[in-house]
């Protein structure tokens, strides 16, 4: 078992066991603020949330969904009225393109203008530069699906709408038993994503007496044979891959091509449905831990989104449930507030708890962490493609991160 936190992850919750909440209760704080039923008809004034990330770049496809979910998170807090507290929420969306230094600039653009919270990003290294600035600039930041553990905690103005590296790797270790003396290997891109998982495979799987080692690759890469290789030269007992973007059906295909799925035992976070063909037969051999997949959780939220993309003919993707908690909160921080005071809504934020898509989330206000469910799964045929099966939920304390040092 893992030792971490305020317990041992060693018991697991069966998918479906929680229960639905009232939609009385989708905005309760620390002090049991709620939005009217019916949603609120009249705005005094209008606050503008500055949302950048990927619309275009190597993680376009999850900028997408973040802003698809975002955009039906604000709709469901704020009863389809757009507005809060009296307060219209507006969107001003900027493109980071994937990169640090472009992320960086659209938002000193939004902080110039005058607004007072910034979302985004879905890249960790946009989102670990993104939150200094809004420190020095006295700002509310919401990142977004950026995962690595280094935004938690980084500075009071910071929080976070999704999960973040640690919680991935304590779900992978509740697959795991007898991690004493295993070799494991984290194949991964040369990010801050990457180094990220290879700091937290290192934390919790090398306490368990694991050795490990890394190969972390070029985000440009697109020939993975070399690698493949070099992974069958090292002879893992265990293959953790950790993986972001429109490359991963490639490295997936040269994995399984050179029989490195076979070689060894794999564990990888499931990624964007857009992924699922590559895996084909090879699914079965894979562990794969889940940020989320719309077929696991029982809430009330998890159900709106559903509908909602259901009339477009769609389902929601691995990262739209972090768009409408992102909104979830924000709606929270604005409505409970003046719109202009950000020590007030870092006030509102911290602590507060609330039932989104996944299930109950909790921002624990020693370090912005957001607390929240992790699922077990499995890809199985279905039709002419393949689908996740939940197994199992794992509670947010099972995966709850070590709180950051600040």
């Amino acid at each position: 078992m893992i030792e971490q936190g305020r317990g041992r992850l060693s018991r697991r919750t069966l998918v479906g066991g929680a229960a639905a909440l009232t939609s009385a209760a989708l905005l309760r704080g620390r002090a049991g603020a709620q939005a009217t039923p019916e949603g609120e008809t009249e705005a005094r004034d209008t606050v503008q949330v500055g949302i950048v990330t990927s619309q275009s770049g190597p993680l376009q496809s999850y900028g997408e969904q973040y802003l698809k979910g975002f955009a039906i998170g604000l709709d469901y807090a704020t009863r389809g009225t757009g507005i809060v507290g009296g307060h219209r929420i507006e969107t001003v969306v900027r493109d980071d393109a994937g990169t640090p230094d472009t992320g960086v600039a659209a938002a000193r653009d939004l902080i110039g203008q005058g607004l007072k919270v910034v979302a985004g990003s879905v890249v960790s290294g946009v989102a670990l530069q993104v939150a200094p600035l809004a420190e020095q600039n006295g700002v509310l930041f919401v990142s977004g699906p950026a995962a690595t553990d280094g935004i938690t905690g980084i500075n009071r103005y910071t929080f976070r709408s999704g999960r973040q590296t640690y919680q991935d790797i304590l779900t992978a270790a509740s697959f795991l038993e007898g991690l004493e003396g295993q070799n494991v290997l984290v194949f991964g891109q040369d990010t801050a994503f990457g180094q990220a998982n290879v700091a937290a495979v290192e934390t919790v799987f090398g306490g368990e007496g694991a050795s490990v080692d890394n190969l972390l690759i070029g985000q440009e890469v697109l020939d993975f044979a070399p690698a493949a290789q070099q992974i069958l030269d090292r002879g893992p007992d265990l293959l953790f891959i950790a993986w972001a973007g429109n490359t991963a059906t490639a490295m997936y295909q040269a994995l399984a091509g050179q029989e490195v799925l076979a070689a060894t035992r794999v564990v990888t976070g499931l990624d964007q449905r857009a992924s699922y063909p590559v895996f084909g037969p090879a699914a079965e051999q894979i562990s794969f831990l889940s940020h989320y997949v719309y077929r696991a959780p029982d809430t009330e939220a998890n159900r709106f989104l559903v509908e909602r993309l259901a009339e477009e003919g769609a389902v929601p993707d691995l990262f739209t449930p972090d768009g409408f908690a992102g909104a979830q909160m924000i709606a929270r921080a604005v409505g409970e507030t003046d719109g202009e005071d950000v020590d007030a809504m870092i006030e509102a934020l911290e602590g507060f708890a609330f039932a989104g898509p996944k299930g109950d989330y909790t921002v624990r206000p020693e370090d912005h962490a957001l607390l929240q469910p992790m699922f077990q799964v499995r890809l199985v045929p279905e039709g002419d493609g393949f689908e996740p099966e939940p197994i199992a939920t794992l509670t947010p304390e099972e995966v709850a991160p070590p709180v950051a040092e600040g």
